[in-house]
């Protein structure tokens, strides 16, 4: 992580929480953008995700969205991000 605000654990406020577990790629990175789409500006959302691509996709999109990854930490072969929806175009 090289944003000093990341952190590898939770934000004290979780708004929404999607499970990912067991689903491959591209279906994480799918579901994360349409629970987003519909989220409220500043809401934060955890993503639990299995597959390794998630660790990839994930990050990688979220540097060309207007969302904000707060943090992420890989526990017992999940992946876990913490992201910031960012506000409506």
């Amino acid at each position: 992580m090289t944003d000093p605000e990341q952190t590898d654990h939770p934000p004290a406020r979780i708004d929404e929480h999607l499970d990912c577990t067991g689903l491959r790629c591209p279906l994480p990175l799918l579901r994360t953008k349409q629970l987003l789409h519909r989220m409220a500006a500043g809401a934060v959302l955890e993503v639990v995700a299995t597959d390794a691509g998630a660790a990839r996709d994930i990050p990688a999109w979220l540097r060309q969205a207007p969302h904000r990854l707060l943090g992420s930490a890989v526990s017992g072969g999940q992946y876990l991000f913490w992201i910031e929806r960012g506000p409506s175009p």
